[in-house]
């Protein structure tokens, strides 16, 4: 199995003295104790243990289907694994808090056992779902909402003390895409981070990656102007940035093809965002994002 870029070593002196080097750009985060290094890009599986995910829902819904696809994920070099329990999909609706809880942990229970060494991201925007995952083993929350959807969340993940993905979006995925106006949209998503950012250092919250939230209200259009600006947002937050491209509208729409046949147009923006400088590559397809990172890496060697 490719190794990850964390150490498997408790927070040392050394350590910590990194991370006050690192602190103004956020460039390793602290997971459960363990570094994750962002200043060369990692692959995030995605895991949608949901029956209406827009790609690939249904497909992990038992735990024998979930620890296969967590350990082709991880043999193929995932760092990190997101594990989602609601779609949040364009139009799709809330579900109840239980059932969200009812598919998310027995999958983190079941992959920590077999797989104990594992970076799993909880996608969820309740506070009661991250509460549990983080307490079995999840080490970091990936939230579409931006606290906006419960109350008190980012009080939570401060209490928490884990990494949060901070993600931008129109409003609730069943009418965000009726939300998609903007003036000028690189600026508005800049804003809205900059505003979001001194609320979480106010709460304490250290370790911060940001999203652009690609196809959360957003046209085609939006997301192209968001990829090319990339840099305005990871230079003027000074925070790592993750790219949610995989297989998306913005691909399967421009080409007028289905989600399943959208690998490639995937991994040729993959490679864009890298370019504009992503640090973590949310995707389906872990092995191709991984190769993608590794060309990516040659570009730079002299």
């Amino acid at each position: 199995m490719p190794a990850a870029n964390f150490s498997e070593n408790k927070i040392t002196k050394m350590d910590n003295k990194i991370l006050e080097k690192t602190s103004q750009t956020g460039a390793i985060i602290n997971t459960n104790g363990r570094l994750l290094d962002l200043t060369h890009p990692v692959v995030m599986g995605i895991l949608n243990v949901t029956p209406d995910s827009f790609f690939d829902g249904g497909y992990y819904r038992d735990l024998d289907s979930i620890l296969k696809r967590a350990e082709k994920m991880l043999s193929e070099g995932a760092t990190i694994i997101d594990i989602g329990g609601a779609s949040s999909r364009p139009g799709a609706e809330d579900i109840a808090l239980d059932e969200e809880l009812h598919r998310v942990m027995p999958a983190i229970e079941a992959i920590l056992k077999h797989f104990p060494h594992a970076l799993l991201s909880i996608d969820t925007w309740r506070t009661p779902v991250a509460k549990a995952a983080v307490e079995a083993g999840a080490c970091m929350v990936n939230d579409v909402s931006a606290g906006r959807y419960d109350a008190g969340f980012y009080e939570t993940i401060a209490a928490l003390g884990v990494p949060y993905i901070l993600m931008h979006s129109a409003g609730r995925p069943r009418q965000m895409q009726q939300k998609a106006i903007y003036d000028d949209v690189v600026t508005e998503v800049l804003d809205f981070f900059i505003a979001e950012i001194a609320k979480l250092r106010i709460l304490g919250i250290r370790d911060i990656m940001i999203d652009p939230g690609f196809g959360f209200g957003k046209t085609i259009q939006h997301n192209y102007q968001l990829l090319n600006n990339l840099p305005a947002l990871i230079n003027t937050t000074g925070l790592p940035l993750l790219a949610g491209i995989s297989r998306k509208s913005m691909i399967f729409k421009a080409l007028d093809i289905k989600p399943e046949n959208a690998l490639n147009g995937t991994t040729a923006l993959n490679m864009v965002a890298l370019r504009q400088g992503a640090a973590v590559l949310r995707v389906h397809d872990v092995k191709e994002a991984v190769e993608v990172i590794k060309l990516f890496e040659m570009l730079s060697v002299d």
